[in-house]
């Protein structure tokens, strides 16, 4: 039964703002990587890291998308909807390790401070800031109803924030001298993108699991198909007929009760008699 996973694609939206996005990030990318060693700055380099993985993250979105729309085969009987899936698996899997790396790098640089070119730094993190906010401006719509670009709206949407960390961070090296806070926030930047990651790759990791769509009770759904007129017993997520009502009726039914209750707007159903049920069947799973 699959009911809150499906995340339909809009096969006429969105294309040309995520390849424009794409577009942007890539630039931003290299123009703070040039500006990041010329000002000695590890975090506007961890901000361009991050830069980076919000254009790989949409890159591989808009690949994802027109393979989702490819329609059902022989060989992918369900369709290739599940690509857009992968793909933020993909995405959240590379920002753990980009967040790995830059807490390592920043706790060297703290333990031994560089110095930085703060006008360089603010100057480029602003730049960054537009386009981050630009770029959040066109995947937001579609972020609520694709998992994959979801991902890669949380990458601008906190790069965003990291952007405005770094321009503190130089605003008060140029005022005070401060250079160590240069690897403050590239800690804080690193530890914000693993706590974003870990918590993106929950849901999507439910997904290719296969497990129940979160906020639906297992037990309760089971439950109310036991107490459905003309059914003995549910095992496997399969009904048993009492043979009181006509099969196709009690389909129907449950097929209702699933959708009206519960949420889940495609289930498939095994029904059987009361002579041909499995013996010995659980509720849930098969017998060890």
């Amino acid at each position: 039964m699959a009911g809150h996973h499906h995340h339909h694609i809009d096969p006429q939206a969105g294309d040309t703002r995520v390849a424009l996005a794409v577009g942007a990030n890539l630039a931003l990318t290299l123009a703070q990587i040039v500006a990041g060693v010329a000002a000695g700055s590890l975090a506007l380099i961890a901000d361009a890291m991050h830069n980076l993985s919000d254009a790989l993250a949409l890159g591989i979105a808009f690949a994802a998308r027109r393979i989702g729309r490819r329609p059902a085969d022989a060989t992918m009987t369900f369709g290739y909807g599940r690509a857009e899936v992968v793909a933020a698996l993909i995405n959240y899997t590379t920002l753990i390790v980009i967040a790995v790396w830059l807490l390592s790098e920043g706790v060297m640089r703290l333990v031994t401070p560089e110095p930085v070119a703060g006008w360089i730094v603010v100057i480029v993190a602003g730049i960054a800031l537009v386009v981050d906010v630009a770029t959040v401006a066109l995947t937001w719509a579609m972020a609520r109803s694709s998992v994959n670009i979801r991902a890669a709206f949380l990458h601008n949407l906190s790069d965003a924030m990291a952007s405005v960390g770094v321009i503190v961070a130089g605003s008060l090296i140029l005022l005070y001298g401060w250079h160590w806070l240069d690897a403050v926030v590239t800690l804080a930047i690193a530890g914000y993108i693993l706590w974003q990651s870990l918590a993106g790759l929950a849901p999507v990791a439910r997904i290719l699991m296969l497990a129940s769509p979160e906020g639906v009770d297992t037990a309760e759904v089971l439950d109310a198909m036991r107490s459905a007129p003309g059914v003995s017993g549910v095992h496997h997520l399969h009904l048993v007929l009492s043979g009181e009502v006509p099969a196709e009726e009690v389909r129907l039914a449950l097929r209702d009760l699933l959708r009206e209750r519960f949420g889940l707007a495609h289930t498939t159903l095994q029904i059987e008699s009361a002579e041909s049920a499995c013996p010995e069947a659980r509720a849930i799973g098969h017998p060890t």
